[in-house]
């Protein structure tokens, strides 16, 4: 291994086109293919609304992400705008349970993707196999990724035509046939609570976009516009699939969405939308790995966890060791858990870094001295933590429990780095 070292300025190649196709594709990884029997089985026709109220919400989260990347040219998220507006420490808390949100978030990808393939293969449906494809999975996307491949900008738009076209396609189709369904009515305040948190995560990630800040043409423009454009235009799409899904009324399943495309299509439709969900799962996965690999080499450089982990290969020159921790914790935890349980976890950890990020726009306000109107000061970030806080009390102990256990591993890599800076 060799350090390191001083690293050149990356090109700033990616315009707002780019920063839009990687939230988007960071959004549509397995929620809208894995919950519409769900929450249809959850809370009836209010489904699609459910959907809407939480997209919204998201879209003020959304805005207080960028602005808070309105004050940065380079790369670094949650852990770079709370860290620089409360310290490093706590930037590092934020920064970490975001870390570990998308290793939740590729994890319950992971399953997923194992249940969609029992529809090709049946003895995947078997724990061995659920467990054997999985392993192969992340050995492939860790050894991708260790070699070196880097997904082109123009391979990014291409799954994220891939992924849309058929969810508009079946929507449409199911719409025609068999009109616009019953009428939405207020579920029981219960029932929305239930699966809340679930719907919260169909419409986490558009925070990846932050992700690539120093490569991108003019960040602090066009970060802001792209993550609250992103996620209002990803609200539109989920509200439709899941009102053409409930007008269906389809009884609940594992694979809702390939059922839809059977029941319009028949067997021919259902295999595209079998085949989108393996491609739009693995291209989420791995573009989720090649990005998010690198926060620990950011935190590394900082030397807020152990200095291996910003060491590259000699060979391929990538950052072996965080690519094996950030891989093998989500292989792990796919290993271990359900989609929901999984999601829900996932949700939770990203639920701190969001609270981080609406709490440190209005002190980096003060900070770089800039001013905005009272709406997007107060009343759009106050809806978003809110809605934040809310989201946290619907969780359970267990859940609690793995991200607490998560945090408490970064704490031991960060306080193991500082013995090692005395």
């Amino acid at each position: 291994m060799t350090s390191t070292g001083a690293r050149e300025a990356p090109a700033r190649t990616i315009g707002i086109v780019g920063i839009i196709l990687i939230a988007a594709n960071g959004m549509i990884g397995t929620g809208i293919f894995a919950l519409p029997g769900t929450l249809q089985a959850a809370v009836g026709s209010f489904a699609p609304l459910l959907l809407l109220f939480a997209g919204l919400g998201m879209a003020c989260i959304a805005l207080s992400f960028g602005d808070c990347a309105r004050h940065f040219d380079r790369s670094g998220g949650p852990l770079l705008y709370v860290g620089h507006a409360f310290g490093p420490l706590t930037g590092f808390v934020v920064g970490w349970l975001a870390y570990v949100a998308r290793i939740a978030s590729i994890a319950a990808n992971a399953t997923v993707l194992a249940t969609t393939l029992t529809l090709f293969f049946p003895w995947a449906g078997e724990p061995l196999g659920r467990s054997v494809l999985i392993i192969l999975l992340f050995a492939t996307l860790i050894m991708l990724n260790i070699i070196g491949v880097r997904r082109a900008l123009a391979a990014i738009g291409a799954i994220t035509v891939l992924k849309v076209l058929p969810l508009l396609v079946v929507s449409f189709w199911a719409l025609a046939a068999f009109g616009t369904g019953p009428a939405p009515t207020l579920p029981h305040l219960s029932a929305v609570e239930g699966v809340a948190l679930v719907a919260i995560y169909a419409f986490t990630a558009f925070e990846t976009a932050t992700v690539p800040a120093s490569e991108a043409r003019d960040p602090r423009r066009i970060i802001p516009i792209a993550l609250v454009g992103t996620v209002l235009v990803i609200t539109a799409l989920y509200a439709l699939v899941q009102w053409a899904y409930d007008a269906a009324q389809l009884p609940p399943s594992e694979t809702p969405l390939v059922d839809l495309a059977t029941l319009v299509g028949g067997p021919v439709l259902a295999g595209v939308m079998a085949a989108t969900i393996i491609l739009s799962i693995f291209g989420n996965q791995a573009s989720a790995i090649l990005a998010n690999s690198r926060l620990t080499v950011g935190m590394a450089d900082e030397r807020m966890i152990p200095p291996i982990f910003a060491t590259l290969s000699p060979r391929f020159g990538t950052p072996l060791w965080s690519i094996l921790l950030y891989g093998l914790s989500a292989m792990a935890l796919a290993l271990s858990g359900t989609f929901v349980f999984l999601a829900v976890v996932s949700a939770l950890a990203r639920l701190f870094a969001y609270l981080g990020c609406i709490a440190a726009a209005p002190r980096l306000d003060r900070l770089f001295g800039t001013r905005r109107g009272w709406l997007r000061r107060v009343v759009l970030p106050v809806i978003g933590a809110l809605l934040c806080l809310w989201a946290m009390t619907q969780t359970t102990t267990k859940e609690w429990q793995l991200v607490g256990l998560l945090a408490l591993a970064g704490a031991g890599l960060y306080f193991l780095a500082r013995r090692e800076r005395v």
